[in-house]
């Protein structure tokens, strides 16, 4: 194969195209939870990670499986939490088994926010897919998109 091979245009054109869908969909929704609830999407994907957290055996998240999640580095992950932590919404706290792990919450405040806020990403998530769902080039994204069936 070489650098102008048909095969490798396609992909790469392919790739810009769920590039171009992942952006238009992420604008969308930043500034739908940032007018409605001064939440960025970062923000508003790490407290909906968290919140999914439980108390039984492996139920918290390390720093690490986090920033794996919200698609952030540890350290900017990090910088995240301490803001929101700051806003009231998580806290920190040492896990009782390896006191060099820490753990963090979703506190009631951030679960409300994240009540409120979860609506608002969705309707964002639907227009934006609906407004891709037009443009010829993104239509088999988001039918892609429609159907993956992730596990919850």
């Amino acid at each position: 194969m070489t650098a102008t091979d048909p095969a490798l245009t396609a992909i790469a054109q392919s790739w810009c195209a769920l590039s171009l869908l992942h952006g238009k969909i992420e604008a969308r929704i930043e500034r739908a939870l940032q007018a409605g609830h001064g939440l960025s999407a970062r923000e508003y994907s790490l407290l909906d990670v968290l919140s999914r957290q439980h108390n039984g055996p492996g139920g918290h998240l390390q720093m690490k499986q986090v920033a794996d999640a919200v698609v952030l580095s540890q350290s900017a992950t990090t910088r995240l939490v301490t803001r929101l932590e700051d806003r009231g919404l998580l806290t920190r706290y040492l896990c009782d088994t390896d006191r060099r792990g820490i753990y963090t919450d979703v506190t009631e405040a951030g679960l409300a926010l994240l009540r409120e806020a979860r609506p608002t990403n969705e309707r964002a998530l639907r227009a934006a897919l609906d407004e891709a769902a037009e443009n010829p080039e993104l239509s088999p994204l988001v039918r892609a998109v429609e159907v993956l069936k992730v596990p919850v």
